[in-house]
């Protein structure tokens, strides 16, 4: 099964900045849209940002203008840029990709990582 690994969360006060990144590895023919989703204790996950094979983003009206997601398609690997940093912006954040791992069936299948915690306080 394809895995996705996310890395570079932490704590961070708030106006402050992070970098998420992750890695896709495993039985990989290609890989279209990719993004990442938060969820904050209490509520429901929630998209962030998401990207196409192309490189067309997509953001949440409340990360708008302060985050920006990019990837890499030779190294199958997503990142999103994380400034100005708000408490409402701590939850632990997971990376998705769709996923095409067979030469024979066109399908896309759904993957996410594990999730990485960020903490936004003073």
């Amino acid at each position: 099964q394809v895995r996705l690994v996310e890395s570079g969360g932490g704590l961070v006060q708030p106006g402050g900045s992070l970098r998420l990144s992750c890695a896709a590895s495993g039985i990989i023919i290609r890989i279209g849209d990719m993004g990442w989703y938060r969820q904050a204790p209490g509520k429901e996950r929630e998209l962030v940002a998401r990207i196409s094979s192309t490189g067309s983003a997509n953001y949440a009206d409340s990360v708008k203008g302060r985050f920006t997601i990019s990837r890499d398609n030779a190294k199958n690997t997503v990142d999103l840029q994380m400034n100005s940093l708000k408490p409402e912006d701590t939850a632990v954040y997971y990376c998705n990709a769709d996923v095409k791992s067979s030469l024979w069936n066109p399908t896309y299948v759904e993957r996410w990582g594990q999730g990485t915690l960020v903490t936004v306080s003073s």
